[in-house]
């Protein structure tokens, strides 16, 4: 475990004392599940990020794939 000093804003402050109190954890409790909550968001941003960048890079590929199985659909039926 590491231990770190930190500096929080007046009113997130508060609002992480009264959360504290009500659950009943410690404030480290609290602070190790924020951060590893926010870590899940950064992590499925960033995963959203790549996807993004990826299906760009087949967009092509793919729309030619799918026409090249439309045309063979279509000659089947036919």
């Amino acid at each position: 475990m590491h231990a770190l000093s930190l500096k929080l804003e007046e009113k997130i402050h508060e609002e992480a004392e009264r959360i504290v109190k009500r659950r009943k954890i410690s404030r480290n409790a609290y602070i190790n599940e924020a951060v590893k909550a926010y870590n899940a968001l950064q992590r499925r941003r960033d995963l959203r990020e790549q996807l993004a960048v990826e299906s760009k890079l087949v967009a092509a590929d793919s729309l030619a794939m799918l026409k090249e199985l439309e045309l063979i659909v279509d000659l089947h039926e036919a």
